[in-house]
């Protein structure tokens, strides 16, 4: 027994379950279970130096610690429980040479400032992104985002911005259902690199192939994009919406993101039919609430699909294909070259050493001048700086008829900041100096108050309130906004004139001067020419103009107010019209702003639509503000909303069908009480407003068509003409009318658009 305990531990723990415990049936034991590690030890060495002949010298075995057991406490490391000696394998670093580069052992050329990648020696990605690195694909098989549903239906994996569509929910199982929706959602993985969540940065974004990154707007707010053709579904950050004070939907399901970080966020809401408007055309998109923030919103393939987009990745832009707009291209924000620097002290060694030297100077240009503009350099004196002085005496003067018994009325001064009273004293000097106001002891007075224009500075206004409702209403009809364009069927160049401070170019009849004073805390004073806030002014000054340009109008010349629109079908004609305008404004004494003013256009914007030889359109910068007007909180918002889109109602079909449900709301004794029905009108007339077609100009040649269609939901009727929409109009039923049998309704369509056209 004392042979047995004094054995290795390794051939005492086989040998102990021997049967018979004599002497020479352990030695015989321990012999033969020596012999078989020896034999073992000398097959593994064979099968090393196998390795190393198949991999060369750069290939050492396994770095295993020797194994300690019980038995070898006390002995040093290098010792092993059978008496030798353990010696750690030699690093294949220190085999290599040094390399004067990068400072590390390595073989072949070094790879530090080459590009590539250090593992398959590619370039276009670093070693961590590899796709032939086993590491990269173990990270793509595990998916970073999941939708979980009731039933689980498919997930989501990382892309570049973090969400790559993917199918499947776990690693190694099968996707998706015969009842999993279709979309981009159920695309198969794609061969991306390795998945980042919420990772890449601006920077990173700017400079990556496979991504573009931009600026663009939703409802009028400027935010920042990532266009991520790895991303199945679009997105929009918290934050960026709270902004906006956009109201979420709920998504009908929870969608869980798992992060590379481990952590999982469950996500429900979305904001549904966000506009966003590229290059002139607005596009919708369904955006779902993540917190990130490096970007304000990331557009997927759903979004990219829907509206037939082609993405240069060299050139980051993106082609989407528009309905009503044809093509338009987004530019994304491409990395800046950097421009080479030198100092003045090498600038004149080069020099003296006979390199070539240029001076060169940069002057910013502004704007046009009068003189770079064809026939109207012909009239600078109808383009001045300022107003000359006081205005000619005209065939029409600006007088006040006042309701039977009206008595004087003066108001005290309205309190004003120091600002306030400074620009005020410097505006009433300014008029002082033009002779449009003088010094006054009237009994009539109003106040005076400041409203910041668009740049900033301040103009100053009368508060003439409480005289326009003594004032007889001037019933000079307005121009219809219809009318003025059928006039330009066949117009292929355009311009268009302002008229500078237009109310200050007609006096003010000596029986009504002492009427438009106004008292402010340096005097006294009243107009000697037609101030701006009385509300005669309008329909007054578009009598003048009507009067200046009788001869013209319907032939080259449309006018509304102070704006003048010069419409010709070709440019040598467009010379002789122009020519005509400007001479007139010249005798006439009227002026203009030039740089307000337009000429030689192709397509020009006037009355809130673009005109061009196609015809007539929506102007989308004037529609955006109907597009990002916010729900009505009350009766007067619904009412004002209501007013802004029907102004557009020609373009839209079926206006007072999908409008219907909101008028409604503005009932007397109704409860205003809005939910998602009165939301979804809401929405669709929205979209209606963007997406509006483009309407043909009449011609006085082609024959005329109109189409009527009648519901007890309201009258719709077309106008064409070859094939093409000259205009839409609708209206809802009179509450009579909703008793009228089936064919009178008909009839009272037809009877309808006859009225209208």
């Amino acid at each position: 027994m004392r042979y047995l305990h004094g054995l290795r531990l390794g051939l005492k723990e086989k040998i102990h379950r021997v049967d018979e415990e004599s002497m020479a049936t352990i030695k015989e034991a321990a012999l033969k279970y020596e012999a078989y590690e020896v034999e073992g030890r000398e097959e593994h060495k064979a099968k090393e130096e196998e390795k190393k002949r198949k991999f060369g010298v750069s290939y050492v075995g396994p770095r295993y610690p020797p194994r300690r057991g019980p038995s070898s406490f006390g002995r040093t490391q290098s010792q092993s429980m059978s008496g030798t000696s353990y010696r750690a394998p030699i690093s294949s670093a220190t085999q290599f040479p040094f390399c004067q580069v990068c400072q590390k052992r390595h073989l072949g050329e070094c790879r530090r400032f080459s590009g590539v990648c250090f593992h398959c020696g590619q370039p276009g990605h670093i070693r961590r992104d590899c796709p032939h690195s086993r590491e990269v694909r173990a990270t793509q098989s595990e998916p970073s985002v999941q939708i979980s549903r009731a039933p689980f239906r498919g997930g989501y994996q990382g892309g570049r911005s973090g969400f790559q569509s993917g199918r499947g929910g776990s690693r190694g199982g099968r996707g998706g259902g015969r009842n999993q929706p279709s979309g981009s959602g159920t695309q198969g993985p794609r061969a991306q690199g390795a998945p980042r969540v919420y990772a890449m940065t601006r920077g990173e974004a700017e400079v990556a192939p496979e991504v573009v990154t931009g600026m663009l707007s939703i409802i009028g707010k400027k935010l920042y994009d990532l266009i991520d053709t790895g991303s199945s579904h679009s997105f929009m950050s918290y934050t960026f919406a709270h902004m906006l004070h956009l109201v979420p939907y709920k998504l009908g399901y929870t969608l869980c993101v798992k992060r590379p970080v481990g952590d999982t966020l469950k996500v429900d809401s979305v904001i549904r039919s966000s506009f966003i408007y590229v290059e002139g055309a607005f596009l919708a998109a369904d955006l779902i609430l993540l917190p990130f923030d490096e970007f304000d919103v990331i557009l997927g393939m759903d979004f990219l699909e829907t509206h037939g987009a082609v993405v240069d990745c060299q050139k980051k832009e993106v082609l989407f294909n528009t309905p009503d707009k044809g093509h338009v291209v987004f530019r994304g924000i491409k990395k800046k070259e950097t421009h080479g620097f030198l100092s003045a002290l090498e600038a004149f060694r080069l020099v003296k050493e006979g390199c070539e030297a240029f001076l060169a100077q940069v002057t910013v240009v502004n704007d046009k001048k009068v003189e770079d503009v064809e026939v109207v350099r012909e009239f600078p004196d109808v383009f001045p700086e300022e107003l000359p002085g006081l205005p000619p005496e005209r065939e029409i003067e600006f007088d006040i008829e006042l309701v039977p018994d009206t008595t004087p009325i003066s108001m005290t001064p309205y309190r004003m900041a120091p600002i306030e009273l400074k620009e005020l004293k410097e505006q009433l000097q300014e008029l002082l100096d033009k002779g449009f106001i003088r010094p006054s002891i009237s009994p009539w007075g109003a106040p005076v108050l400041f409203v910041k224009k668009k740049d900033g500075s301040m103009r100053m206004c009368i508060a003439y309130r409480r005289l326009n409702k003594a004032i007889v209403k001037n019933r000079y009809p307005l121009p219809r906004i219809d009318d003025l364009f059928d006039q330009l069927q066949g117009a292929s160049v355009f311009s268009k004139i302002d008229l500078r401070s237009r109310y200050h170019q007609l006096k003010v009849a000596d029986g009504a001067t002492s009427n438009t004073a106004f008292r402010t805390r340096y005097g006294h004073y009243e107009f000697l020419v037609m101030p701006f806030g009385l509300t005669n002014a309008p329909a007054v000054f578009m009598a003048l103009m009507n009067r200046v340009f009788h001869e013209y109008l319907d032939k080259f010349v449309i006018v509304f107010i102070d704006d003048i629109l010069i419409y010709s079908k070709s440019e040598e004609e467009h010379k002789t019209h122009l020519r005509i305008v400007l001479q007139i404004l010249r005798e006439k004494q009227l002026y203009a702003k030039f740089s307000k003013c337009e000429f030689w256009l192709k397509e020009v914007i006037f009355m809130g639509h673009i005109i061009s030889g196609r015809g007539v359109e929506v102007d989308l910068k004037k529609v955006e503000a109907v597009v990002s007007w916010a729900p009505p909180k009350d009766v007067l918002e619904l009412r004002s909303f209501l007013g802004m889109a029907g102004y557009y109602r020609r373009f839209v079909e079926g206006f007072s069908k999908i409008a219907a449900p909101l008028t409604k709301l503005l009932r007397k004794n109704t409860k205003y009480v809005w939910d998602e029905s009165y939301q979804k009108n809401f929405d669709e007339l929205k979209k209606k407003l963007t997406t509006a077609p483009v309407l043909a100009l009449p011609s006085n040649y082609g024959e005329f068509v109109v189409y009527s269609d009648a519901s007890y939901q309201g009258l719709g009727c077309v106008l064409m003409q070859d094939g093409r929409v000259i205009a839409y109009a609708s209206r809802q039923l009179h509450p009579h009318e909703v008793n009228y049998p089936t064919h009178d309704v008909e009839l009272a369509a037809v009877v309808f658009a006859l009225k209208i056209w």
